[in-house]
């Protein structure tokens, strides 16, 4: 879009929710407009404001560039969480950005060459963090920030207009109760205009549902200010322990939504997964990727964009990993290493399959906060971690899928990341608090954020996210430790507003994540693909993995001893992206 004089030009991708605010304060400053759109909104923002000024004002999901005629000047930005992705590059005096790599990959003169140096941080977290990118001189603009160039074919330095740091150091603790109703009935009327903002749409809506807290508050909420039944999707699967299409139905009944079901097969994975690398780009391992690519295909035949409850456990405590570590860390703390050593074999002396059958077993006379889903991988995971000497190796040792990547990298040394700066979270957070902080600061945006854009936007889907307002999050940082995890239960606040909404039965039970069998597909309907993938003239020919290592742990996987899924799918995806991209 161009200003009316010609002299100012925005290329955009996203949404600005408070658009109709900013256009008020716009007009009384004396701008005129021509149309309605939140684009022409944005553009007479930067023209009249200026850029920082204009962007800390925004609430929104976006990824733009600027061009300002007047300073002869381009700018790029990105909004405050990384919702939406911008890639930029300098090479042989060329300057190159986009949402995507593939549409930079179409120049002639871009050069592609795999950054070796970032595998080993792809092995250990399953993307590529910002700002790095798979390729050499490639690089994703950091979440909140801003980068300038001009015609001399300089670019200054990114430059930060939103920091988490600023948000969290500032922040107004909130003293009031865990139990009292003035902070459930405030977070429930920030979340309510949080979602009416992102239902503002000249387009089919609706939203995913799993029946989980999140998306069943967001639901929830949706329906409260719709004036018909809100349509929401579900995707389901055979194997009844990955199966939560049965609690999303009964909340949608008791919501009195639209409700839609599809339950995917292996077969339909199977077909998905030879265009993951082309949707993502890059070398992507979160096997939910999949799901969520099929079910916002499915989504996509009813409606043009979908509400989801995405960053609710970043913002609220919901992760196990937080719950298991303030329960298990003092206990591990006060352990002897030679303790923990035999609670560490104990635990390895049984496969995670092994337990799964004993949990099985207990789980029908265990009360539902008790029952554990995928419970042999939760405690090889958790005995791997009692081996931490302090709080930042337990969080590295949960977030990690290879442990040591430089196993299987025939000497490639790790890149350092934010979690191996002593100065990346600001003082004094409760430990708890420090891996919320950089979970919304890594796994947030480079993970789950880039999962659900990418699987969206593939099939035309626009996805909008009521946890990232920046009220909510304001408020979320607002809280204590004490009140997000109280009485040990996750995301309390969540669910008080919750229960004014769905019945307590309908969303209690164990967590689970948006997760596939895909450790028993790889050994059944995904094994010849696998197989394909990780010969070893395959793993040879690439040139990056040590060939034994990693047959090794297919090997152990395929008979059954032990689950690699998560460590062997970041290696079949990166195989499979190579050959689509090389």
């Amino acid at each position: 879009m161009c200003s009316p004089d010609g002299g100012h030009v925005i290329t955009y991708n996203g949404e600005i929710y408070n658009y109709r605010e900013l256009r008020e304060d716009l007009i009384k400053s004396g701008v005129s407009f021509r149309g309605g759109s939140d684009t022409e909104v944005l553009l007479q923002a930067l023209v009249t404001w200026g850029v920082e000024p204009a962007l800390r004002r925004l609430n929104g999901m976006f990824a733009f560039a600027y061009w300002n005629g007047a300073e002869r000047k381009l700018c790029l930005a990105r909004d405050r969480f990384g919702e939406k992705p911008l890639y930029y590059s300098w090479q042989n005096g060329r300057f190159f950005f986009g949402s995507e790599l593939k549409a930079l990959a179409k120049h002639p003169a871009f050069v592609r060459e795999i950054d070796q140096s970032i595998l080993p941080t792809y092995l250990r977290f399953n993307y590529v963090p910002w700002p790095h990118s798979i390729f050499k001189k490639v690089f994703k603009l950091i979440p909140g920030h801003f980068l300038e160039v001009d015609l001399s074919g300089e670019a200054r330095a990114s430059q930060p207009y939103w920091q988490l740091r600023d948000l969290v150091e500032k922040r107004e603790m909130d003293r009031r109760a865990a139990d009292d109703p003035g902070i459930i009935t405030e977070l429930d009327g920030l979340l309510s205009k949080a979602v009416g903002q992102r239902m503002l749409s000249d387009v089919p809506l609706g939203a995913f549902l799993s029946g989980g807290v999140d998306s069943s508050l967001v639901v929830a909420l949706m329906q409260k200010q719709s004036a018909r039944p809100v349509k929401t999707f579900t995707i389901g699967y055979w194997e009844t322990d990955y199966n939560e299409a049965a609690d999303a139905a009964r909340v949608a009944k008791h919501l009195g939504t639209e409700h839609h079901e599809y339950y995917i097969s292996s077969r339909a994975c199977v077909d998905i997964i030879s265009r993951l690398p082309e949707i993502y780009d890059e070398p992507f391992a979160d096997s939910s990727q999949i799901p969520t690519t099929l079910v916002s295909q499915f989504t996509r035949q009813h409606v043009t964009v979908a509400l989801s409850g995405d960053a609710g456990d970043e913002m609220f405590g919901g992760y196990n990993r937080y719950i298991w570590s303030r329960r298990v860390w003092p206990l591990i703390n006060s352990l002897p290493a030679g303790m923990r050593g035999i609670a560490r074999d104990m635990a390895h002396r049984l496969s995670p399959v092994q337990w799964d059958r004993i949990f099985m077993g207990l789980n029908p006379i265990l009360p539902g906060k008790l029952q554990v889903r995928s419970a042999g991988d939760k405690l090889h995971k958790l005995a791997a971690a009692l081996g931490a000497k302090d709080t930042d190796t337990l969080y590295r040792n949960f977030v990690s899928q290879w442990h040591n990547p430089g196993d299987i990298l025939d000497g490639i040394p790790e890149v350092p990341s934010l979690l191996d700066d002593p100065t990346a979270c600001p003082a004094g957070l409760h430990f708890i608090e420090k891996m919320m902080y950089l979970d919304q600061l890594t796994y947030l945006p480079s993970d789950i954020l880039c999962k659900v854009d990418r699987a969206t936007m593939s099939t035309g889907l626009e996805s909008r996210v009521p946890f990232l307002d920046n009220d909510v999050a304001r408020f979320g940082w607002s809280l204590p430790v004490e009140t997000k995890l109280h009485r040990g239960i996750a995301k309390w606040p969540l669910r008080q507003v919750l229960k004014r909404y769905v019945p307590e039965e309908l969303f209690e039970r164990p967590k689970t994540g948006f997760g596939i069998p895909i450790g028993d597909w790889l050994r059944g309907p995904l094994r010849d693909w696998a197989e394909n993938m990780l010969n070893e003239q395959s793993l040879k020919s690439g040139g990056f993995f040590h060939a034994g290592v990693v047959r090794k742990q297919w090997m152990e996987h395929l008979s059954g001893r032990r689950n690699h899924q998560h460590a062997l799918w970041s290696v079949l995806m990166f195989q499979a992206w190579s050959q689509k991209w090389s």
